[in-house]
């Protein structure tokens, strides 16, 4: 196995099983074939639009409120899980401007493009080397139980900024005190298309680091991790190009720290161009 394996896993889609959902003039989302005559049902929302399918209202206002009605229908079918109650943003790009939002469980079933952030806890080792901070997933999580993950994740909600959603994200996941979560450094980001039953995720993730104290320990405290591991980076790269225990974006953003910390090296690496390209395929 390879890093290049985790970076094929996450960009497992495969483009020609969706067409292209436009809406006030642009792409908005990509829909899976096999389900434009279940969204065309729904013609107060949606309507065909040559081989694809667009939003039947042009106001964004009206057009929010038909699909919040033909989606609220869908999740009741049983064709959306895990409703969250929670606002994502439809953008053509992160700081462009908010053309509607949308319930967060249906953005893979209309593939629109999701953001998120994602922060990995470090210590310095007095030798110059680095441990990191790994949660397991809680193992009654709906999705992706038992998973190892960075130290904190979370997708982005319509109404907060990323660096708010950040020490939001930290202080629920990992009891991180706002005051040190807010040290935590923008480092870039990756991207992918990556295709699952829900439909596909064409997402964006937004990478912090953080150094934490030595004396410093994550402690799980909304119940959506099991349990914190202090693993030396050795180890972890290991975990990361041997396996597949991590969450698939996740071993992504560990790639990106492996990286940027010099710990593949290109001479040693014979496919770190290609690994540095991969990291942001979407």
């Amino acid at each position: 196995m390879s890093f290049l394996d985790r970076i094929a896993a996450c960009n497992n889609a495969d483009m020609a099983d969706y067409v292209g959902l436009h809406g006030f003039g642009r792409r908005i989302g990509w829909v899976r074939r096999d389900r434009l005559e279940l969204l065309a049902r729904h013609d107060g929302a949606f309507r065909r639009e040559g081989v694809g399918i667009a939003l039947a209202e042009s106001e964004p206002a009206r057009a929010e409120t038909a699909v919040d009605r033909a989606l609220a229908d869908l999740a009741e079918a049983g064709h959306i899980e895990a409703w969250r109650g929670e606002r994502y943003r439809v953008a053509e790009r992160y700081g462009g401007p908010t053309l509607m939002t949308i319930e967060r469980a249906a953005a893979p079933f209309l593939g629109v493009r999701s953001w998120g952030v994602h922060m990995t806890g470090y210590v310095r080792r007095p030798n110059g080397g680095f441990d990191l901070w790994i949660a397991e997933r809680a193992h009654d999580k709906p999705t992706y139980p038992g998973e190892l993950d960075n130290t904190v994740a979370g997708g982005q909600p319509a109404e907060l900024g990323l660096q708010e959603n950040l020490v939001k994200e930290c202080g629920e996941e990992a009891a991180i005190p706002p005051a040190l979560a807010a040290r935590a450094q923008a480092v870039g980001t990756i991207s992918y298309r990556h295709a699952l039953p829900a439909g596909l995720k064409p997402d964006e993730m937004f990478c912090f680091d953080l150094e934490l104290p030595e004396d410093f320990t994550p402690e799980a405290a909304d119940g959506e991790v099991h349990a914190f591991m202090r693993l030396p980076a050795e180890e972890v790269i290991e975990i990361v190009r041997e396996t597949d225990r991590f969450k698939f974006n996740c071993a992504l953003v560990l790639i990106d720290f492996f990286i940027r910390r010099g710990l593949i090296a290109p001479d040693a690496e014979p496919d770190y161009a290609e690994i540095c390209s991969g990291l942001r395929r979407g």
